[in-house]
């Protein structure tokens, strides 16, 4: 290899662990700042910020355990020549 893959190999590298360490920093100032915080009294309190979206119009009149679509394969029934492929076992014709 020559001084100048060397060098590019080496900068690139001195990239990707400065970014390592700036994400680190950040993600463990960011996990301490928000231990810092007040408690919260109850369940309601903290998920206060994350109420549900609203239903699907098309949703609005099922309730949680409706059956929504039942499907019940019919019988194939082969009588009918409707062009079925023969299946070839690997013998002579």
């Amino acid at each position: 290899m020559n001084d100048t893959l060397i060098f590019i190999y080496l900068v690139f590298f001195v990239m990707l662990f400065a970014s390592t360490f700036a994400f680190m920093w950040r993600m463990i100032s960011s996990t301490l700042r928000e231990m810092d915080r007040k408690p919260v009294r109850s369940y309601g309190e903290a998920m206060r910020a994350y109420k549900p979206p609203a239903p699907h119009p098309e949703m609005e009149g099922v309730r949680i355990g409706d059956e929504l679509l039942v499907y019940t394969p019919e019988e194939d029934d082969d009588e009918d020549d409707d062009g079925d492929i023969p299946l070839y076992t690997g013998e002579n014709i």
